[in-house]
């Protein structure tokens, strides 16, 4: 078998927010938010179009937006690339699920709680080891919780999950390990086959399941974050590259100003390296001074 990688928007949505996919969400986020545990019994997968309160305001996409049984709000976002003001994104993202609950002449009362579940394919918070992290609203010094909790978030940070699959234990471990490498097996390992929910995401992220149109915006998306990642490491070796090149250029003029005093042009440009035009431009500034 050969599966589809889950960390793509497409994959995600189809294996975690599809009609077809209560029983896989509940799993996955029993696992992640609850330990493992039964916490969820049942829940709604609806629209993560999230429509403005206030004509002008910015509509929003999220990847899976579910409502729980018990009233709570789950907002979902698999994350790949790391681009800008992504961070005030997630903040706006969970303000505008939780404000958008109320309808015109209800209580603030009638609010229900909402979690916001980010989970990122690089490092967000480096000064943390741990790969699941929770914030939520607490008093700045006494560390005291303010009294309503009504928005949490909460990420995975999925390069920061090192464990094989020999060491997996928890269901939080085995959902995990199936965002990062589900792209890599060929068949179900025994260790997740026992889950049926995880079957049901295999079944699901399964190749030969899919259709034409299906494949082709898989391997759309895929090669979209790849040219991406490419790009980014392009830029940060040009970064390098001209940063490198700067600092000797710098140190070539601190040299050739140290050495004006004592020294011809052409002595100094051998010793430098620098253009004995620069060289001359430096001796008539420093001779205007």
């Amino acid at each position: 078998m050969i599966f589809i990688n889950p960390r793509t928007d497409f994959a995600f949505k189809k294996i975690f927010g599809s009609e077809q996919s209560h029983d896989i969400l509940i799993s996955f986020l029993n696992g992640i938010l609850y330990a493992g545990e039964p916490a969820i019994q049942d829940l709604t997968i609806i629209n993560p179009y999230q429509a403005p309160i206030i004509k002008g305001l910015k509509s929003t996409y999220l990847d899976i937006k579910a409502e729980l049984k018990t009233g709570e709000m789950v907002v979902i976002e698999m994350q790949v690339l790391n681009v800008a003001g992504f961070e005030k994104r997630i903040l706006y993202n969970a303000a505008k699920a939780y404000s958008i609950e109320l309808a015109e002449g209800q209580f603030y009362a009638n609010l229900n709680p909402v979690i916001a579940l980010t989970i990122t394919d690089f490092i967000m918070f480096d000064d943390m080891e741990q790969y699941l992290s929770r914030f939520m609203l607490q008093e700045k010094d006494c560390l005291i919780d303010y009294p309503i909790q009504d928005l949490e978030l909460v990420f995975v940070e999925l390069p920061k999950f090192k464990r094989s699959l020999s060491e997996l234990e928890s269901l939080s471990d085995r959902w995990i390990y199936f965002l990062q490498h589900a792209p890599d097996l060929e068949t179900i390992p025994e260790k997740m086959a026992e889950i049926p929910e995880m079957n049901h995401a295999f079944a699901i992220a399964n190749k030969a399941t899919l259709t034409r149109e299906e494949l082709d915006e898989q391997h759309r998306q895929s090669f979209f974050i790849h040219d991406q990642r490419g790009v980014a490491v392009k830029a940060l070796e040009q970064g390098i590259k001209q940063g490198i090149e700067q600092g000797i250029r710098e140190n070539q003029v601190q040299t050739a100003l140290r050495l004006l005093p004592i020294l011809d042009d052409e002595t100094i440009e051998q010793t430098t390296g620098l253009p004995i035009g620069d060289i001359q431009k430096l001796r008539n500034q420093s001779t205007d001074l």
